[in-house]
């Protein structure tokens, strides 16, 4: 990232020091792996399965990125018009997507280093 990013305002030395460590796997994978099972998208749910096979979304009740925007944007804009409960429970599915969604990440950087012998 750079301060052009961040519209005007100034990056503070932790944000600094904190993306400064951050790689994108997407051109990673992009430029030097490929699988046929990954069908021509190097998105994290086409990369994920040939690359980490045991490591589903199968049971999660939001299982991609869409469906997930959809539900913080009902939490965000909407929320008023929904039950405690049901905003209790999207909150939850939400916390459990992105907790599997960077478990992933963890898992195919793993295999990228067990595939360049690092």
């Amino acid at each position: 990232m750079n301060t052009e990013t961040w519209r005007g305002s100034t990056r503070t030395p932790i944000v600094s020091s904190t993306t400064a460590g951050l790689i994108d796997l997407l051109s990673v994978v992009r430029d030097h792996v490929y699988h046929p099972d990954f069908l021509g998208s190097f998105s994290l749910k086409y990369v994920l399965h040939p690359l980490v096979p045991e490591l589903t979304y199968d049971d999660l009740v939001i299982v991609d990125g869409l469906v997930a925007s959809v539900e913080i944007a009902r939490l965000l804009f909407v929320a008023g018009k929904i039950r405690p409960e049901e905003q209790a429970r999207v909150r939850k599915d939400l916390l459990n997507y992105c907790e599997r969604d960077t478990w992933a990440m963890v898992k195919v950087l793993e295999r990228l280093k067990e595939l360049a012998g690092l």
